[in-house]
């Protein structure tokens, strides 16, 4: 029996073709636009994670103040003295890199470009899990004499030297020339949408007597060892940090010590929900399919109700003819869903192209989706097959 109602049910919609996909146009938009969401949501979220990951591992970073941007100028910049205290009384850590930055025009020959540079020591390129494509990095005594000497970034490589190696020319920055012996492999954008390749390394001295003036550092990197906590690290950072800037118990912290695990968890989390958001925007869609279904089987019950009355008068049960427009109303919107995760599989290939992002199949949300549309063509479906199934015989035979 069930067969036949299937069949009976496929017939009606082929009936009408036109009509039968307009019906489901609903469906099918919504189920995409759940997918697509969600698909492109979740490499969004991979992308991040992958970004931070390239930042370096077990990273803790030191920086004065406790917020961002302007609420952070009253509180004094960390010393050298600061580093070496770090280096010297915190066993757990790898490297210590300080960091001084300034932004400034990089010019060769005829090009020139702006670009961030940056004063550090060798910890930088192990902190920073930076590798070279080319050349090395500055030497010890480099460092202490505060040589003119720098490492460049891809992007710097490309606006100043277009394809040729750069290692062994010299770049002016400012007023001095700078040679440069090496050259950093590409990293690409940052998770705070920054380019991470356009940058000049220098050492930390050369940049501070030649750029900034000063002696201070503004930010200091801790590589921690694979095997040491971090929070047990950052815990002892805080504790050293607060008796060298003279913080009395009772005041608060006036730095920042952030490890790129709290960095991934609060990127992740806010790309996560504005991926719930954006599926649950795109859900509505879902229910207006749903509401279309149900309109398009109120008027299907109206023409065929001579057909429902026949078949009621020759034997039908009532059972039967519910039976048989509820398939109708799950198969049409069945259809749909499988169309739309075709079509959402299109899209978020082609998108996740264009932004970039990788593209990651998610067998959940697709399944979600295509059960989600068929409990629509259940909801929506039953109340028109209520009302035909509900039909007194000889009424629908009189119906014109």
């Amino acid at each position: 029996m069930l067969w036949n109602t299937l069949l009976l049910a496929l017939r009606a919609i082929r009936r009408n073709l036109l009509r039968s996909f307009l019906t489901i146009l609903g469906v099918v938009i919504g189920v995409a636009a759940v997918i697509t969401m969600v698909t492109l949501g979740n490499g969004a979220t991979r992308s991040v994670s992958d970004q931070i990951s390239s930042m370096g591992s077990n990273l803790v970073m030191l920086m004065p103040g406790q917020r961002f941007g302007p609420g952070s100028e009253g509180a004094p910049n960390f010393k050298l003295s600061d580093v070496e205290a770090i280096r010297n009384q915190i066993g757990a850590v790898k490297a210590v890199a300080p960091m001084v930055s300034k932004t400034a025009t990089a010019v060769y020959q005829a090009r020139n470009w702006s670009t961030v540079v940056n004063g550090s020591s060798e910890d930088f390129f192990e902190a920073g899990n930076w590798t070279l494509a080319a050349g090395r990095t500055f030497s010890d005594t480099e460092e202490r004499a505060g040589k003119a000497v720098c490492v460049i970034g891809e992007t710097v490589r490309s606006k100043l030297f277009d394809q040729q190696n750069p290692v062994g020319s010299e770049i002016r920055i400012k007023q001095f020339a700078c040679e440069v012996i090496g050259l950093l492999k590409s990293k690409g954008q940052s998770a705070m949408g920054s380019d991470q390749d356009d940058l000049v390394v220098m050492p930390l001295r050369t940049v501070q007597r030649r750029l900034t003036g000063t002696q201070d550092v503004n930010r200091i990197t801790v590589s921690v060892g694979e095997s040491a906590s971090i929070d047990a690290v950052k815990a002892q950072l805080t504790l050293l940090l607060r008796e060298r800037r003279n913080i009395a118990a009772n005041e608060d912290d006036d730095f920042r010590v952030l490890d790129t695990r709290q960095i991934a968890e609060t990127l992740t989390s806010t790309t996560r929900i504005l991926t719930m958001l954006l599926g649950a925007v795109a859900a509505v869609s879902l229910l207006v399919g749903g509401i279309g279904i149900m309109n398009i089987m109120l008027v299907s019950v109206t023409e065929r109700t001579r057909e429902i009355g026949i078949r009621l008068a020759i034997g039908a049960l009532e059972r039967e003819v519910l039976l048989q427009f509820l398939i109708e109303a799950v198969v049409l919107s069945s259809l749909g869903g499988l169309i739309g995760i075709a079509l959402a599989m299109a899209a978020s290939i082609g998108l996740a192209g264009l932004m970039n992002v990788p593209y990651l199949f998610d067998a959940g949300i697709n399944l979600l989706s295509f059960m989600f549309s068929a409990a629509i063509g259940v909801v929506f479906g039953y109340f028109p097959a209520r009302r035909a199934a509900g039909l007194n015989p000889i009424d629908a035979l009189r119906h014109e």
